[in-house]
C-alpha cells in the first residue's frame, strides 16, 4: 500500500510539471498563431515577428503529432521493459540473465550498424520507422503469449528480444534523422528539449505503471482462467500493444514526407562514411564517447530488479518506482532547460554533469534506504538529462542533411553499447563481484571517464553556445589542434 502511494505521489509530481510546461507551450503557440493572422493582414508592413522561444517547436502540427505518438510508445516500451526484467529474474534469480537480456538488445545495433544507417538515408524515415513498429507489434504480441501460458524459457524472452533490438537499430537512425525535418531549422535545439522533455516523462511514467499493472489483484477482479493468465507481464504487455497502435497511426498521419537523402547506391564507401566522419570531428567523437563510457561503466538500471527484491525488499512495484525515479530527475531538468535554454559554457556543464552521474551513481550502490535511493537514482537522471540535450544538439547541427542518417546511426551504436550492452556489462560484473560493489566501482568509473576526456578533448571544454555557427567553429579549432591519427 505504501508503494502504490508512492507511485500515486511520483506520477502526480511528473504529471504536473508536464501539464504547466504544456499550457504554457500551448499558450505561446496561440500567440504565435494571433501574431501570424495580424501580419497576415497588413500588406506591405514588414512587421517581423519571433515564436516565444521556449514553445517555438510546437508550432509545427508534424512535431506535436510526433511527440505524442512519442510518449504513448514509450511509456508502454518502459513498462514493457519492467515487465521483461521482472519475468527474467523471477525464473532464474541470476545477475548474468539480467546481463543477457541488454546483450539480445544491443547485438542488433552492432550486427546492422551500417545498413542501418544508410537505410536510414537511403529512403523515406518515416516508412522505415512504421514498418520498425510493426514489428515491435509483432514481438510484444509474442510476449503476451508467452507470459499467458507462463512459459519458463528465458530464452524465449532473449529472441524475443533480440528482434526487439533489431528493429530498433532500424528505427533509431531513422527518427533521430526524421526530427529536423519537422520544425525550421531555428527551433531544433528547441524542439531537441522538448523532445527530451517528453522522453523523460514517459520514461518517468512508464516504468512505474509497468510496475503497477504487474501487482495489480487481477484473480480478485476476474474470472479465474483469465485472471490468472492476464495477471503479471500479460497486462503489461497487453497496455503496450495498444500503444504501439496508436503510434503507428498517429505516424502514418504526418504530413511530412523527407524522401531520399542518399542518392548513391549501396557501397563500402557509403556505409562507412558515418563512421569517418565521426572521426574527423574530435568534437563529436569526443562527446559520444563520453557519454559511451561514463554509461557503460555507471549504469546501475540492468541491476535494479536485484536491489528491489534483495537490498530494499520493495518487490515489482518498487522496481517500476526505480526506474522511474532516473526520469523524473531528468524530467525536471529538461523542462527547465526548456525554458530556460543552456546560454553559455555548454561544454564544462556537460562535463561536470557527468562527474556528478558518477557520484550519485555509488551513492545509490551504498544506500541501503529507499528514500535515499530513490533521491540518488534523481539526481542520476538529471545529470544524465544535461548531457544527452547537449549531445543530441551537437550531433545533429554539425552534421550536414545527407549525413544525418549515418551518423545516426553510430550515436545509435555508441548509445546501445552504453545502455544495452552496459547492462551486460552490469550482470556479468554483479555475477562476479556483488550487484553493490559492480554499481560503487562503475560510479567511480564514471568519473574517471570525464576527468580523462576533459583532458583527451579540450574542445569538450570550450564550446559555449549550442548553436551552428558555434559548432562548427569549435570543429575547425578541435581539427587544427588535435592530430588525426
Amino acid at each position: 500500500m505504501q508503494l502504490a502511494g508512492s507511485w500515486l505521489i511520483w506520477n502526480a509530481i511528473a504529471l504536473t510539471s508536464f501539464l504547466v510546461s504544456w499550457r504554457f507551450a500551448h499558450e505561446a503557440v496561440s500567440r504565435r498563431s494571433v501574431v501570424r493572422r495580424n501580419y497576415d493582414r497588413i500588406e506591405g508592413m514588414s512587421i517581423p515577428h519571433e515564436p516565444t522561444r521556449a514553445a517555438a517547436a510546437f508550432a509545427s502540427r508534424d512535431f506535436r503529432r510526433y511527440q505524442l505518438a512519442r510518449l504513448l510508445v514509450i511509456i508502454g516500451a518502459e513498462a514493457q521493459a519492467v515487465a521483461v526484467a521482472w519475468q527474467i529474474y523471477a525464473i532464474t534469480h541470476q545477475a548474468i540473465d539480467l546481463g543477457y537480456a541488454g546483450l539480445a538488445l544491443f547485438l542488433p545495433g552492432i550486427l546492422f550498424l551500417l545498413i542501418s544507417g544508410h537505410t536510414a538515408d537511403r529512403y523515406d524515415r518515416r516508412h522505415i520507422i512504421l514498418v520498425c513498429y510493426s514489428l515491435q507489434c509483432l514481438c510484444t504480441g509474442t510476449l503476451f503469449y508467452l507470459s499467458w501460458i507462463g512459459t519458463q524459457h528465458v530464452a524465449a524472452l532473449f529472441a524475443v528480444l533480440f528482434l526487439v533490438g533489431t528493429g530498433r537499430s532500424f528505427s533509431g537512425p531513422a527518427s533521430s534523422a526524421l526530427l529536423p525535418h519537422l520544425v525550421p531549422k531555428g527551433d531544433f535545439v528547441n524542439a531537441v528539449s522538448w523532445g527530451a522533455s517528453i522522453f523523460q516523462l514517459a520514461n518517468f511514467v512508464g516504468p512505474a505503471l509497468g510496475g503497477l499493472l504487474f501487482t495489480l489483484p487481477l484473480l480478485r477482479w476476474l474470472p479465474s482462467p483469465i485472471g490468472k493468465h492476464l495477471a503479471g507481464g500479460s497486462i503489461v504487455y497487453a497496455v503496450t500493444l495498444l500503444t504501439l497502435f496508436v503510434f503507428l497511426f498517429l505516424l502514418a498521419s504526418l504530413s511530412v514526407r523527407p524522401g531520399r537523402q542518399e542518392q548513391r547506391a549501396i557501397s563500402a564507401e557509403t556505409l562507412l562514411a558515418g563512421f569517418r566522419y565521426m572521426w574527423h570531428k574530435k568534437l563529436l567523437l569526443g562527446v559520444t564517447t563520453l557519454d559511451l563510457f561514463a554509461v557503460l561503466l555507471g549504469g546501475a538500471v540492468a541491476l535494479l530488479p536485484i536491489f528491489a527484491e534483495n537490498i530494499l525488499h520493495s518487490g515489482p512495484t518498487g522496481l517500476g518506482i526505480l526506474r522511474a525515479a532516473p526520469a523524473l530527475g531528468a524530467l525536471c531538468i529538461s523542462v527547465l532547460m526548456t525554458w530556460r535554454p543552456m546560454s553559455h559554457h555548454a561544454g564544462v556543464r556537460m562535463l561536470f554533469s557527468v562527474a556528478i552521474f558518477g557520484a550519485a551513481t555509488v551513492v545509490f550502490g551504498l544506500s541501503r534506504n529507499m528514500a535515499l535511493s530513490l533521491a540518488a537514482l534523481f539526481i542520476v537522471g538529471a545529470a544524465d538529462m544535461v548531457s544527452i540535450i547537449v549531445r543530441s544538439s551537437m550531433l545533429q547541427l554539425a552534421t550536414p542533411q545527407a549525413m544525418r542518417g549515418r551518423v545516426s546511426a553510430v550515436n545509435a551504436l555508441f548509445i546501445g553499447a552504453s545502455n544495452e550492452f552496459g547492462s551486460f556489462e552490469s550482470g556479468v560484473t554483479a555475477q562476479w563481484w556483488g550487484a553493490v560493489p559492480a554499481v560503487v566501482i562503475g560510479g567511480v568509473g564514471a568519473i574517471a571517464v570525464t576527468v580523462a576526456w576533459s583532458v583527451m578533448f579540450p574542445a569538450l571544454r570550450k564550446v559555449n553556445q549550442l548553436s551552428e555557427h558555434e559548432l562548427l567553429g569549435a570543429e575547425t579549432e578541435a581539427a587544427t589542434s588535435e592530430p588525426h591519427n
